[in-house]
């Protein structure tokens, strides 16, 4: 059967043009054409799942690595003209399961929203031309994980002013292969990592590329070498390993990763403390500079591209970078009873720093959020996007518009626009604060810092249960200005940083709120 034979499905009508079907109360204003926010009753369950809005760089490695986080993909077609593409998965159930999550939650790639649903068609029937065979060849080298020789790289970052994420290491490596499994460590105050790349050619090419280049800002400079291991062990995927192979893996929280045999001797003991993974702002926006634009090798740099070289300046010659892509957010489902563009400026703050909040005056359940940049702009969309905030499910996508307009005079009178420009609580302006290295999902448990000695346990937990119920509470033993406290669910936990951050408890201390990853 030839390709376009696929476009067609038993019933004989075209599916190519049909809306997405994305089950979100309420209507999505991301720029583009308004769509159905209801799942068709009548829509078949296929393991051939239906990919539309692609950009129209992507590449077959995204739309793949789109479906290898819920399973097996056993085919692939492009339909690049079209914006379009087609993944079979290994089963009804996985493609089942990525097209319900997908519809909570729609993936993206570059900032664009993926809209994600069941193909008419219940199997790909591809041909045999190169370009499929391309096709076959990356699906299998994406899903392979035994390794061989050469395959893992041992990656030493020297001169870390700004700690790195897998995230972005993923981004960085992924522009020379594909990245099966990371894996990173701290050995002798140096930040390491061992990546398992496709293949040795690609592990070839990656360190060939890579050795010696800073990532950013003249620092964080990639030493890498061929490491001794022919595979990975990644028992978790979290903040330290990941396995991109595989979701079906524990987060593994507070344990400290087993290693085999062969990989505790280079590391050169039985075990080893794993670096926490902060996002900071400079190094994240590098990671969304390169996932902006295709790049081609060039000697003697690490990734080219006319289009983005400005913002690969990082890389290349150590220049500051400006920001790239939209960093406004378009917020729905709000409580327009309660809501006030300065808990919206307090909630956002947590994952940016907010230059403008505007809410709508026809509809004051819907709000523009200007962040610093487009990488604020993302956390904020991962963190936030669903989470319920005074009663109601939020819902946070990019918005069309490139900035927050501010009114002319005399026109806001109900005061919904705020300029946040010059606020002296954006937590993010100084590089290198420890801000970015605190930036966690909302939690039930609180993390308190800047409380002066003579503020008690009893008067916190008495502040905080005026906005929900408080079930745990410690001081830390090292440094009593620092506390967690628990509430019995998120939504208070969310409520009561809004609500508390920045309140003043002497003339010189104002308490400060973040979320914590920790236990009490």
């Amino acid at each position: 059967m030839k390709t376009m034979d696929m476009f067609t499905g038993s019933s004989g009508s075209k599916r190519i043009n049909e809306d997405p079907c994305i089950p979100i109360s309420g209507s999505i204003n991301n720029g583009a054409k308004k769509i159905r926010t209801d799942r068709r009753l009548d829509e078949e369950v296929s393991k051939v799942i239906h990919i539309r809005n692609l950009p129209a760089d992507a590449t077959e490695n995204e739309v793949i690595q789109l479906g290898l986080n819920f399973g097996k993909v056993t085919n692939l077609l492009m339909l690049k003209g079209k914006n379009q593409a087609f993944l079979e998965m290994e089963s009804e159930e996985i493609a089942q399961q990525m097209v319900e999550d997908c519809s909570v939650s729609p993936p993206t790639i570059r900032q664009r929203i993926m809209y994600i649903q069941f193909s008419n068609h219940k199997e790909l029937k591809t041909d045999n031309s190169p370009n499929q065979q391309k096709v076959q060849a990356v699906l299998q080298a994406m899903q392979q994980t035994e390794g061989g020789p050469n395959h893992v790289l041992r990656v030493v970052v020297e001169n870390m002013l700004y700690p790195i994420t897998l995230d972005i290491l993923h981004t960085i490596f992924t522009k020379f292969g594909i990245v099966l499994k990371t894996i990173t460590f701290t050995k002798n105050n140096q930040f390491q990592a061992l990546i398992q790349m496709g293949d040795a050619v690609q592990s070839q090419t990656a360190k060939l590329s890579l050795d010696g280049q800073n990532i950013y800002n003249g620092c964080c400079t990639l030493r890498i070498e061929f490491s001794k291991l022919e595979a990975l062990n990644v028992k978790y995927n979290n903040d330290k390993s990941r396995d991109y192979t595989r979701n079906d893996l524990p987060s593994g929280e507070n344990a400290i990763l087993s290693t085999p045999t062969s990989f505790q001797s280079i590391l050169g003991g039985t075990s080893s403390s794993l670096m926490p993974s902060p996002v900071p702002n400079h190094a994240a926006t590098i990671a969304a500079a390169l996932q902006q634009s295709q790049m081609s090798l060039s000697s003697g740099s690490v990734l080219k591209s006319a289009s983005v070289a400005a913002q690969l300046a990082a890389l290349v010659s150590g220049q500051q970078m400006p920001n790239s892509g939209n960093s406004v957010l378009h917020v729905s489902n709000l409580n327009e009873g309660v809501i006030t563009p300065q808990m919206i400026f307090m909630l956002f703050g947590v994952y940016g720093d907010v230059i403008r909040v505007k809410i709508l005056y026809q509809r004051k359940n819907t709000s523009l959020v200007q962040m610093s940049d487009s990488t604020q702009a993302q956390l904020a969309i991962k963190h936030l996007n669903g989470v319920k905030f005074f009663g109601r499910m939020l819902q946070v996508v990019l918005s069309r518009h490139a900035q927050v307009q501010m009114p002319k005079d005399g026109q806001d009178v109900e005061n919904l626009t705020q300029d946040y420009t010059n606020s002296n609580l954006h937590r993010f302006k100084k590089p290198g604060s420890k801000n970015f290295q605190n930036i966690f999902p909302p939690s039930e448990v609180l993390h308190l810092s800047n409380i002066p000695a003579e503020v008690s346990e009893e008067f916190l937990k008495e502040t905080f249960s005026n906005y929900g119920t408080v079930v745990g509470f410690k001081f830390f033993q090292k440094d009593r200005r620092m506390a967690l406290i628990q509430l019995s669910n998120v939504e208070e936990a969310v409520k009561c940083l809004v609500m508390l951050h920045n309140l003043k408890l002497s003339d010189t201390n104002h308490l400060r709120v973040s979320f914590s990853k920790s236990l009490i």
